[in-house]
């Protein structure tokens, strides 16, 4: 791989079928092929702290169908989002909240249930993402819809993600399979408190993973919550595994220290 690749935290090249699209718990064999154009792609934050859920549980029971609901935070849109849930925030009880300008309507004590932009279908760019980048990095044959909605939290990104599998898995086995994963953390206890939040994540690199529970509508069924920080594992943090994941595969070379 010619030292001077470049890998992008950018939507523009994940689908590209010559760049690898890289979470390196899921599928770091794919980095072999980025000598084809010298990219490797970032997956949006959204879809790595759910494929870093998922492998684990797809590679011991074949998952069929995912039903994924977000619970995405404004730093997901940048330092304009957190500035103006900020902003709306302080002044709500006070002049009133100031008008949206980010988001397309008040984000303060509210959720948005739209990212992005309209698709034909109804769905939007940002759930187009979601499973497009999962078939390419997990397995094509995985059915997935997804609804993304905003929520007035700063830092961390969670899900709600039910999934049906092909053959019978518990969820005493799914715990297991978690708790042993690697880039998961499962906190999940039945008590006031025993599980993970985004005020939690925030500031972690972990995925965690709790309310791990069978799904009794379906067979094979699972339900359970995910929490991630989306400026850490949904972005820098995935960055640099893949960096150290080349440089152990010796795809590239370290830079050195000056002396």
């Amino acid at each position: 791989m010619d030292p001077h690749a470049s890998q992008l935290h950018s939507s523009a090249w994940r689908m590209d079928p010559d760049v690898p699209l890289i979470v390196p718990e899921v599928n770091p064999d794919d980095v072999s092929y980025a000598h084809k154009k010298n990219i490797i792609a970032n997956p949006n934050c959204s879809t790595v702290q759910l494929v870093v859920a998922l492998k684990p549980l797809h590679d011991r029971a074949r998952i069929k169908r995912v039903v994924v609901s977000t619970y995405q935070s404004v730093s997901g849109a940048g330092k304009e989002g957190m500035d103006e849930l900020f902003d709306q925030t302080k002044n709500v009880f006070v002049l009133g909240a100031t008008p949206p300008k980010k988001f397309p309507k008040q984000i303060a004590f509210n959720v948005i249930p739209f990212i992005g932009a309209f698709k034909d279908d109804g769905y939007t760019d940002e759930e187009h993402k979601m499973w497009r980048e999962t078939h390419k990095m997990l397995d094509p044959a995985i059915k997935l819809t997804v609804t993304c909605v905003r929520v007035p939290v700063m830092v961390g990104h969670s899900e709600a993600v039910n999934i049906e599998f092909e053959n019978p898995i518990t969820a005493d086995e799914a715990r297991e399979l978690l708790r042993n994963a690697p880039g998961c953390l499962v906190i999940d206890k039945r008590e006031a408190g025993g599980y993970a939040t985004p005020y939690e994540a925030a500031g972690e690199d972990a995925t965690y993973i709790s309310r791990i529970r069978d799904d009794p509508t379906v067979d094979n069924g699972l339900v359970m919550w995910v929490v991630s920080d989306n400026l850490r594992k949904g972005a820098a943090l995935n960055a640099i595994q893949i960096a150290e994941c080349l440089i152990n595969r010796k795809l590239i070379q370290a830079k050195q220290k000056a002396a």
